[in-house]
């Protein structure tokens, strides 16, 4: 059985995740919880490794934060890219792995409203979260190619599951506190990813060789379909709309609230453009269906 290094795999992606992968993989995580079987701070430290990893799934990061800050702004580069390099320095004490799987994020194309996005798109995103993450990218595709190491990076777009994070986590909270409103009709499209399909794609990128995949579903489900699924679930009434310029009002004030605001003009914008991925190229590449999240997802 092949020994696999699970940074931040004790989160929510890696209690989607390590459940699966324990059944085919010797499944290590490595991280700042109690939960994690190697206690390290990549942001701070190379850690020291007591093996070698035939294969290193990079995942722990910094997200779902948005920073007020210079230092808040930094902690981002910090964790996700001196992380990355950290990691990478421990892995060259005891042997660099077969292969590498990176968890990036759709983030590094910006929040620019297009749609069916494709893997050579530009990469625009100019948030602290978007920037490092493809810093990471541009570091490790050297290093792997440097060192003869299969790189795989995904470019998930919002993940699915039990306890979710991010804006999905905001709304099954609002719908079950009674407080969640869709705004202006509910009909911006967002690409949504079942987490536990990382999982799934990780064994086919490595074995066709690596490459930059974006990874979501097919569905590419309205926050209103969304938001009437979570509904459902939970036994609750189909969430009621507000307008536009009514969330914009409540956002322009939670600029200034801090993190005491439901929202602010930067969460706003997210949640009214419309942004999807074009799974395409993974579909074709390595034979991979993703999970519908509008069926699979259950709270």
């Amino acid at each position: 059985m092949q020994k696999l290094l699970f940074t931040g795999g004790t989160g929510f992606l890696g209690s989607n995740v390590k459940p699966v992968l324990d059944i085919d993989y010797q499944v290590t995580t490595i991280g700042i919880t109690e939960k994690d079987m190697l206690k390290a701070n990549l942001a701070k430290e190379i850690p020291i490794l007591p093996e070698y990893f035939d294969i290193v799934l990079h995942a722990a990061g910094k997200a779902h934060v948005y920073p007020r800050t210079d230092a808040e702004r930094q902690s981002f580069f910090d964790i996700n890219y001196q992380g990355t390099i950290n990691l990478c320095s421990a892995l060259e004490i005891v042997g660099v792995p077969k292969s590498f799987v990176f968890i990036s994020t759709a983030a590094v194309y910006g929040e620019n409203g297009a749609t069916e996005i494709k893997e050579d798109a530009p990469l625009l995103g100019d948030s602290p979260y978007a920037l490092s993450k493809k810093l990471a990218e541009e570091y490790l595709l050297e290093w792997c190619k440097k060192n003869n190491v299969i790189l795989g990076i995904l470019r998930p777009s919002l993940l699915a599951g039990p306890k979710a994070s991010g804006n999905l986590g905001t709304m099954v909270n609002g719908i079950k506190k009674g407080y969640y409103f869709n705004i202006a009709g509910g009909n911006v499209r967002k690409s949504l990813l079942m987490a536990k399909d990382i999982a799934r794609i990780l064994p086919l990128i490595i074995e066709k060789g690596g490459g930059i995949y974006n990874v979501c579903d097919s569905c590419q489900p309205t926050y209103g379909e969304i938001s009437a699924s979570v509904a459902k679930q939970l036994g609750k009434h189909k969430p009621l709309n507000i307008p536009y310029w009514f969330a914009y009002c409540i956002a322009f004030v939670g600029n200034f609230l801090g993190k005491r605001a439901p929202i602010n003009l930067y969460r706003l914008k997210k949640l009214t453009t419309s942004v999807t991925l074009s799974n395409e190229k993974a579909r074709k590449e390595l034979q991979w269906e993703p999970l519908d999240v509008l069926t699979n997802f259950k709270i």
